[in-house]
């Protein structure tokens, strides 16, 4: 009844595992594994899209020969078995090894679908059946089969005239509703694990309802499937090319089956209602849901046996499909999660299993479940330490900051620290290993029945020796760094290269704004969206337990509130002592977060809780000066701007003298950012420039080069004018050294001190702030008690200030000047005035006085010279004590000035008026006393 017409064409074969057979409209799993055939098969398909219909690959598929059936499908008579080689040859046949001979002579068209891949489990191609055909002649077997085959059309259009073969299709139908009211109710009497999905049996059941004459070669494919026929019965079924003979042997198989089931429990009465509704395509049903029906129905009344343990699935092949809970455990597993760790993880897992999935706790459960292994137990990244390690770090730091010595010196020790105990562990390592080998052998040689003494005492000492060895491993307790500094001087960026120069992975955490201890220890489970904290979720992306950490803005951290205290919670994670055990609210089983390496960042100490300040060691980055700015700007900033901006390094050209005047005339900042700013303005200048030259096609009167003359036009007038040293000088106006608090800047700083006419009042302008002010007062009475010493007066008894008043000023009234490094100059000042001696204007100086005379230190050392050699100043008077800090100044600065260290008032007199004669200066012994 159905056509045996069709065409030939040429057609790549894939066998079949052992058992399998595709039918039309039915979707099949075959595994990739362990087929070289369908791997070369699918690498050819894949290279020749030519070959592939629109965007689908289809290939034969074709089952194995049965012994007991001709290869063409008829039944073989008792004994005669030689064409298909016997039950022993074909029970050692594998799919992926066989030959042409092995192969039944009619198959199925199939189009892959889809690829199936559960997580440690082996990869399936989902084929869809689509058009029988029979080989004609097998072209070649390797590296895949490929064939010239006949493909059937199929048309049941000569059924609608054949009564017979309609009475056939209308049993099929009851027979394929009784089944499946069948297993219903065998579902319904099976435990909860096993029953039939009611979604399942509703798309059975509107898939039979729906079927018409015209679809019935189809239904019978279907039903064959799902049914419990036996592989010979598939086969004659799939070689069955004519309609009718195909109903009659599904029809054939259904009732047997049903007379099966009827047979195991008794049925009383049995009615159902199939309401109609539009006709569902059989490739909607799921692949596993019809194997799940396929299951229930080979089995019979399976549903009444007890059922498998949770979380597992047999059937006929014993396949195991591996369910989410055993996915779970297997990531567990690997995760190799610590002993403590492992407990909780065994005891969740069991309730898990007990679990309805319906249940709402099961979703928490599976959630923190996962959480627990994707957290890094045991993973670490390797320190490879070898002998170039401590020179490649100083490289990447090198090339990425300029300066910052002493964080740079900080980071290689603790570089040169690991690689010592790496060294130390290793050689530990090797004597364990020795240890234990011996051990192993005097077990062994306990089985000897001559030695058993020997060996016991033996095995004691080496055990002890043992036990020695592995507490001297030292273990990494990274240390804590805190780097201190104004914003802009990259501290952020100096932990991005802390983490490339050891190679380790890199996570920054923002606590700017963290108000909420759970952010920082995690919310505990009982609440609905409870999740691990900030440290927890960094060590899960990294996936690493020694990742180096970032915790930005550590002094914007919040205080305690009604939501906890943010920065108390960051006590145990920063403390060497405690975070090998750090539990995290959710998780609840200790951390070791020893391993990593935590660098944070502030901007001032003054906000950092005393307790946790007291567990980091800190670093401070002081502003850059005016000579480090200009060489970060040269190596780093100017580069940067030009490729943002679309330049060419040939196309702009900035001299030391524009770089320098940006700096101290544009900027007066601790970092570079509002100088790259600025050189980011004068790119565009010329980026603007270059572009016009190109439009007009003037490239050749293009200047690239960038005059100081041209900086007022792209960046405005001076914001900040420098303080130039004077050429001439004048009694009472000395030149002093001043260091701006907003970082990184120094410069000279002008005191000018008159008199007049008055009854000893001194008055203060210029915006002076107390500390200032009682320099002054200092100063004064110093040159008051010693103005005989001095030649101001003729007798010791006189007071100087008697008929005259002071006043002391500071020029730029504007700004705030403030602290305690301007006595000298005002004493120095003072005597100027007072003695008609101008102080030569090249001269500058710092330091403090105090009553003795003595010159007491004061900081910015380093800012303030370099201020000086940029004011044109040639000779500067420190105090004693701060030669230290001139250690920390650029060279080329120290080559520029003249740098004399002064201990007493006396001794700075003698270096600023060499040819002064000061009656009192030769008796050191007698100022002391009168003091």
């Amino acid at each position: 009844m159905g056509s045996n017409t069709g065409r030939t064409v040429k057609l790549p074969l894939v066998p079949l595992a052992k058992g399998f057979v595709l039918l039309p409209g039915v979707t099949l799993r075959i595994p990739v594994s362990n087929r070289p055939d369908l791997t070369n098969l699918l690498s050819s398909l894949v290279d020749r899209p030519a070959k592939r219909d629109g965007n689908t690959i289809t290939f034969g598929c074709v089952p194995l020969a049965s012994p007991f059936l001709s290869r063409d499908g008829q039944q073989l008579l008792e004994g005669d078995q030689s064409e298909t080689g016997g039950k022993d040859d074909y029970d050692s046949i594998d799919a992926g090894q066989a030959r042409k001979d092995d192969l039944f002579r009619h198959g199925v068209v199939g189009k892959v679908i889809g690829v199936q891949r559960r997580a440690y489990a082996e990869p399936f191609l989902l084929v869809q059946g689509s058009q029988r055909f029979t080989i004609k002649k097998v072209l070649k077997d390797r590296p895949f089969f490929e064939a010239e085959v006949l493909l059937h059309d199929e048309t049941s259009s000569t059924l609608h005239g054949d009564p017979e073969a309609a009475d056939l299709f209308q049993q099929l139908r009851q027979l394929s509703r009784e089944l499946l009211t069948l297993l219903r109710l065998s579902s319904l009497l099976s435990a909860a694990s096993n029953r039939v999905s009611p979604l399942v049996a509703r798309k059975f059941e509107l898939y039979i309802s729906n079927s018409e004459l015209g679809h019935a070669g189809r239904l019978a494919d279907f039903m064959a499937d799902v049914s419990d026929a036996s592989y010979e019965e598939k086969l004659r079924i799939l070689a069955s090319f004519d309609v009718k003979l195909r109903l009659e042997r599904v029809v054939e198989i259904l009732t047997r089956q049903a007379q099966h089931i009827k047979s195991s429990v008794k049925v009383t009465s049995i009615t159902t209602t199939f309401p109609s509704s539009s006709s569902v395509d059989i490739s909607q049903i799921d692949p596993r849901d019809r194997e799940i029906l396929a299951r229930r129905a080979m089995q019979g009344l399976s549903g009444l046996t007890p059922p498998a343990p949770a979380g597992r699935r047999n059937n006929d092949n014993e396949e195991k499909e591996p369910n989410e809970i055993d996915e779970l455990a297997q990531k567990l597993q690997d995760a190799q999660l610590s002993p403590e760790a492992q407990k909780v993880a065994d005891k969740e897992l069991k309730r898990l299993r007990k679990m309805n999935p319906a249940n709402a706790e099961y979703g928490v459960c599976r959630t923190y479940l996962e959480n627990l292994a994707e957290i890094p137990w045991a993973k670490v990244t390797e320190d490879q330490l070898g002998p170039e390690t401590l020179a490649r770090a100083r490289k990447q730091l090198d090339e990425d900051h300029y300066g910052l010595d002493r964080i740079k010196k900080r980071l290689l020790e603790y570089l040169a620290v690991l690689r010592l105990k790496q060294n130390t562990n290793a050689d530990v390592e090797r004597q364990i290993t020795t240890l234990t080998r011996e051990l192993d052998t005097t077990s062994t040689d306990d089985l000897e029945p001559d030695l058993p003494l020997a060996a016991g005492s033996d095995r004691v000492a080496l055990e002890a020796r043992l036990e020695l060895l592995k507490a001297k491993r030292t273990t990494d307790k990274s240390p804590i760094l805190l780097l201190v500094g104004p914003p802009g001087t990259g501290k952020t960026s100096l932990a991005r290269s802390v983490a490339a120069s050891l190679g380790r992975k890199f996570h920054r955490i923002s606590l700017g704004g963290v108000r909420d201890e759970a952010e920082i220890r995690g919310h505990r489970r009982t609440y609905v969206a409870a999740m691990p904290g900030l440290i927890v979720n960094g060590l899960k992306k990294v996936g690493v337990a020694n990742p180096v950490f970032l915790l930005d803005e550590i002094d914007k951290i919040g205080g305690a509130n009604f939501q906890g205290d943010p920065s108390a919670a960051m006590l145990e994670v920063l403390d060497p002592e405690q975070n090998h055990t750090f539990t995290d609210h959710y998780i609840n089983i200790p951390i070791d977060l020893s391993k990593v390496l935590f660098l944070a960042t502030a901007n001032s100490l003054d906000t950092i809780p005393a307790p946790l300040l007291d567990r980091m060691e800190t670093i401070s980055l002081s502003g850059y000066t005016t000579v480090e700015k200009r060489h970060i700007a040269k190596r780093h900033l100017i580069p940067k701007q030009i490729r943002t901006n679309g330049l060419a390094e040939n196309q702009i050209s900035l001299s030391d003298e524009v770089i320098d005047k940006t700096i101290t005339a544009y900027t007066r900042e601790s970092g570079v950012r509002n100088l790259e700013r600025e050189l980011g303005s004068i790119c565009r200048y010329k980026a603007v420039q270059l572009a016009d030259a190109g439009d007009t096609d003037r490239l050749g009167e293009y200047n690239p080069n960038v005059t100081v003359e041209d900086l007022e036009e792209i960046l405005g007038i001076e914001r900040f004018e420098e303080e130039i040293a004077e050429k001439h000088g004048r009694p009472g106006v000395v030149t002093g050294l001043v260091a701006y608090s907003s970082g990184g800047q120094g410069s000279i700083l002008f005191i000018e001190v008159a008199d007049m006419p008055g009854n000893g009042r001194v008055q203060l302008t210029g915006k002076l702030g107390d500390v200032l002010k009682e320099s002054v007062e200092v100063a004064l009475t110093w040159v008051k008690a010693h103005s005989f010493e001095l030649g101001l007066t003729h007798d010791p008894n006189e007071d100087i200030m008697k008929s005259r008043s002071l006043h002391v000023h500071c020029p730029s009234g504007a700004i705030p000047k403030d602290g305690p490094s301007a006595g000298l100059a005002h004493t120095v000042a003072l005597i100027s005035l007072f003695t008609n001696k101008a102080v030569p204007p090249q001269i500058a100086m710092t330091g403090e006085v105090s009553l003795r005379g003595r010159v007491m230190p004061v900081g910015g050392i380093k800012e303030k010279l370099i201020g000086a050699l940029r004011a044109g100043v040639k000779t500067v008077l420190l105090p004693y004590p701060n030669r230290k800090d001139v250690k920390d100044v650029p060279q080329e600065v120290k080559d520029g000035l003249e740098i004399i260290y002064v201990q007493h008032i006396w001794e700075a007199l003698r270096h600023i008026w060499p040819d002064a004669h000061w009656p009192g200066q030769h008796q050191p012994t007698f100022v002391e006393s009168r003091l």
